[in-house]
């Protein structure tokens, strides 16, 4: 029977065909249907006055708006429809198949995981992922640091070696670098993680991929506000109201968020504001294609306690005694908005179209003193002003067809993206006195940075019989760096490179029964370095910053390859074990960390080898265990005469667990504790020093109820309930030693979420 005619069939048609061609009923019915969900909903062209209130509503509330895209229309949660972890479906290999059925390491959070927390930092929801550590610098200024496999300790601030998408707009510029700031925590309904060699798909920067999907409008419309209060006068406030209608065409759903977070820190000089706003608006259109806008704006205002030495952490672990001198803080803006279009073509083919534009403004002061800059001609200044338009868009055709008589599925695209940067860099003091730090002083950097990407891709998967299937995937990533110097006092540092990589990946899967499956991959990866790891050389022999951009930073090129497994257990449980070696030539390291400079280097080879365990099973209707175990391998190579020869490479731990129990019923009272383990991780390239490892209790309790039109929640949560001193994440290669981020002690919040139904 030809493909397409099985688009809209019964599945006692499907079960006829099936046998016919030797394949199994369950697994050729599951097929087709997911294709089915390919098909796009009908979404509704706004009127403009409705479209410009939402805006405006959003925007009015004091921080923004966000656009966000979704790709699949069965976002489904356990707790609200009874279906199985494995049974949602994913994104993640642009496959729409399930957590279960994709041959990959892969794993899906429910949004819920941060509902009943203060929904602020990632590091709240995702330490139930293997292979996966969020960690929570109290430092509002940097981000939390995400690391994946050994890919992203290096990172100061944001994100680096992991690509990271927000509802289908990529949220990683065409350097590799990555933001979070942006992630709506409070409307957010799941996140997938993608580890392993099929994330080579996703081409630059991809050690592993991280891709949040928020909530769309659904059922009637709904005002939900939600206020939250905990240590360290940290306090935060939600608004948001969505809703759909039956409309064909018009609008058809929409949800409008905005929040505010404050803190005063819990160390010195770390208060920091945060304000963040999004508009999701579905669309129908009348040829039955459809469209989603998303509208995001995010401020943040926080300042920098930098690190401490070992000394300082021993005698005061809440003291930041230069980050008091020198005012050290940054100011982050970024607005941007975001179009993703989808067409069902005919019964086999759809068009997937998205395009974004963005811009971001970052303001920082460093704790650079003024000896160092006066002295040093080089010198780019103690104060970095960074302004940031970027863009891009992405088209992929997505075809069911036949190949030799198996079905298949083929995915063909092509992504471009764009940024384009002012930087300036000022001294942070006035002269002539030279004494007062934490102020905008004279220029000593103006360059205009371009880098774009243009990268071409194909995957497809084979069903070769109700046991086995093949994927395959070849992507060619090119980035392009120009940079041109307009501070010609020191001469011209204008340069340019290019940097490319053929990117192929393939992985095997065999399902021997209902409830097991094994799949092996292999695949090249590809990571440029960032436009701010081009910014800076290398100190020389002498201790002087060098002139110029880092040009000889070469790109890393990675082979990994993974064994895997998945077991089904009955009822609702899934138990997943990953083996996995990355050998890479290059590899981006950091060479030191200066008063908030960055400069990098590239070390011969490095390898990560490791295996990764997962455990969740949901029982009594209500309960839910999770477990999640990952041990690293992460060395440097052989590299005669170098002090970091066969060392570990810092800030990777070798091993990292966590274990949660959570009863959650809609109704009546909740409660939960989880245990968090990390074993000891090297500082620096020497491994001359060690953060210690640790293992922290958490406790949360709660109560939900329903009156009327109103819906009530609340919680409570104790963090490191024993009141542990420990190191929350560290600054790799730090050239004053400030290796350390304490993080907090014992600490408590709770909050109240109310929402009422029309």
């Amino acid at each position: 029977m030809c493909l397409s005619r099985l688009w809209f069939c019964m599945p006692e048609c499907l079960e006829c065909t099936s046998q016919r061609a030797g394949v199994c009923p369950a697994i050729h019915r599951s097929f087709f249907m997911q294709i089915l969900r390919l098909r796009p909903r009908l979404f509704v062209p706004a009127r403009p006055s409705l479209l410009q209130c939402a805006v405006s509503m959003v925007l009015a509330s004091g921080a923004g708006v966000v656009l966000a895209q979704t790709t699949t229309d069965t976002q489904t949660r356990v707790q609200s429809d009874g279906k199985t972890l494995d049974e949602v479906t994913v994104t993640a290999t642009r496959q729409n198949t399930t957590q279960w059925q994709a041959p990959a390491s892969i794993q899906v959070v429910d949004g819920i995981a941060f509902e009943r927390n203060v929904q602020v930092n990632l590091s709240e929801g995702l330490a139930a992922v293997p292979g996966l550590q969020v960690r929570n610098r109290q430092n509002y200024a940097q981000d939390v640091q995400l690391i994946m496999r050994g890919f992203g300790a290096r990172s100061t601030f944001g994100v680096r070696g992991i690509r990271v998408y927000v509802d289908d707009v990529p949220a990683t510029m065409p350097d590799g670098q990555s933001q979070t700031s942006h992630i709506d925590l409070f409307t957010l309904d799941r996140m997938e993680v993608l580890n392993g060699p099929l994330s080579g798909m996703y081409g630059n920067a991809s050690g592993g991929v991280l891709l949040a999907y928020t909530q769309d409008g659904q059922g009637p419309a709904s005002i939900t506000t939600s206020a939250a209060a905990g240590s360290d006068g940290m306090r935060r406030w939600g608004l948001r109201v969505q809703g759909a209608t039956d409309a064909q065409v018009g609008v058809q759903n929409y949800s409008l968020s905005t929040t505010r977070f404050d803190t005063d820190g819990y160390r010195q000089q770390a208060q920091a504001q945060k304000g963040l706003a999004n508009a999701k608006l579905g669309i129908g259109l009348h040829d039955g294609s459809r469209l989603k806008i998303v509208l995001n704006h995010v401020d943040v205002q926080a300042q920098d306690p930098l690190g401490q030495t070992r000394a300082q952490m021993l005698q005061d672990r809440r003291q930041s005694p230069t980050a008091v001198q020198f005012d050290t803080r940054k100011t982050v803006r970024q607005s941007q908005v975001g179009l993703v279009w989808d067409k069902k073509l005919n019964a086999d083919q759809q068009l997937h179209v998205m395009g974004y534009y963005g811009q971001r403004s970052n303001r920082q002061y460093q704790s650079i003193p003024s000896a160092a800059q006066i002295n040093n001609a080089g010198h780019s200044g103690g104060v970095i002003d960074l302004n940031r338009d970027y863009g891009g868009a992405e088209a992929r055709l997505t075809s069911a067809l036949q190949v030799a008589g198996y079905d298949a599925l083929l995915v063909t695209g092509l992504s471009y993206d764009a940024l384009k940067d002012a930087r300036s860099g000022y001294e942070n003091f006035i002269r002539p006195a030279n004494t007062s730090y934490g102020v905008k002083g004279a220029m000593r950097r103006d360059e205009t940075n371009r880098v774009n990407s243009l990268d071409p891709y194909a995957q497809a998967t084979v069903w070769l019989s109700p046991q086995w299937s093949v994927d395959g995937a070849l992507r060619y990533s090119q980035v392009r760096f120009r940079s041109r110097d307009l501070y010609l006092s020191n001469g011209d540092d204008s340069g340019s490179t290019r940097y490319s990589a053929w990117l192929p990946s393939a992985a095997i899967r065999w399902q021997p029964t209902e409830a097991w499956s094994f799949y092996a991959s292999a695949g090249r990866g590809f990571e440029t370095p960032t436009a701010n790891e081009l910014a800076y050389r290398p100190r020389d022999a002498a201790g002087q910053q060098q002139l110029g951009l880092n040009l000889d930073l070469k790109p890393a090129r990675s082979t990994s390859w993974e064994l895997g497994s998945k077991w089904r257990v009955h009822p609702q449980g899934l138990v997943t074990a990953a083996v996995f070696q990355i050998d890479t030539k290059q590899d981006i390291v950091s060479a030191e960390n200066n008063n908030g400079k960055g400069s990098f280097r590239n070390a011969a080879k490095t390898s990560r080898k490791g295996v990764e365990l997962s455990y969740r099973q949901s029982w009594l209707e209500h309960a839910q265990l999770d477990f999640a175990y990952t041990y690293t391998r992460a060395r440097y190579g052989q590299d005669a005469g170098a002090a970091w020869s066969g060392k570990r490479i810092p800030g990777v731990p070798q091993q990292s667990a966590y274990a949660s129990v959570r009863w959650a019923p809609d109704t009546g009272w909740q409660a939960g504790a989880d245990v968090q383990a990390l074993s000891r991780i090297a500082v620096n390239d020497a491994n001359a020093e060690f953060a210690n490892g640790f293992a922290t209790l958490g406790l949360s309790g709660g109560y939900a109820w329903k009156q009327g039109a109103w819906r009530w929640q609340w919680f409570a949560r104790v963090d490191n309930a024993q009141d542990k001193d420990y190191v929350g994440s560290v600054i790799v290669n730090d050239g004053n030693s400030r290796f350390y981020e304490p993080a907090a002690g014992r600490q408590w919040s709770t909050g109240l979420t109310a929402t009422w139904q029309f």
